[in-house]
């Protein structure tokens, strides 16, 4: 019976440890960002490319998003093109984003999972894991939706795992 616990706790392992995920990407200053660095607080990893009118559209939710919460969540933004780095760095000015932008170039599987299209958006949660993927534009409202959603979903989970005879 031990051995037979003890396989299944080896294999289990795994598989959770597979659940958090990270990667580092460098910055418009070379600076490299993990998605590790921001563990405890909801992370929104935004694929965008600059010549993609969703992605546009989607930029001042995202900007506002980012702003008004940066105690809970951080939006990251990753270029998903081949541009200049000079271009890149006016356009985010002129564009006045003011989340972390940082560069990859583009392949079709990621650290996150698989970019068919721009925008596509993976939300990670504040344990590392990837919770959602969303292929096509998302908004500000949306996205806080689905986090208040999952935050009153694991609210819920923790109450009624508190044993029975436990003071409150």
């Amino acid at each position: 019976m031990r051995k037979l616990l003890l396989l299944v706790a080896c294999l289990a392992t795994p598989v959770m440890a597979a659940d958090a995920v990270d990667f580092t990407l460098p910055d418009l200053d070379g600076k490299p960002v993990s998605v590790a660095d921001y563990r405890g607080k909801w992370v929104i990893v935004n694929f965008w490319a600059t010549w993609c009118p969703p992605c546009l559209e989607e930029i001042p939710d995202l900007v506002d998003l980012y702003d008004e919460n940066r105690e809970r969540l951080v939006v990251l933004g990753v270029n998903y093109e081949e541009v200049n780095e000079e271009y890149l760095k006016g356009f985010v000015e002129s564009h006045l984003i003011s989340y972390p932008v940082m560069r990859m170039d583009p392949l079709p599987m990621t650290p996150l999972g698989p970019v068919m299209g721009l925008p596509t958006t993976f939300i990670i949660s504040p344990q590392g894991e990837r919770m959602a993927r969303q292929e096509g534009p998302v908004t500000r409202q949306a996205i806080e939706k689905y986090i208040q959603r999952k935050e009153a979903g694991q609210a819920t989970t923790a109450a009624v795992q508190v044993p029975s005879g436990s003071a409150q």
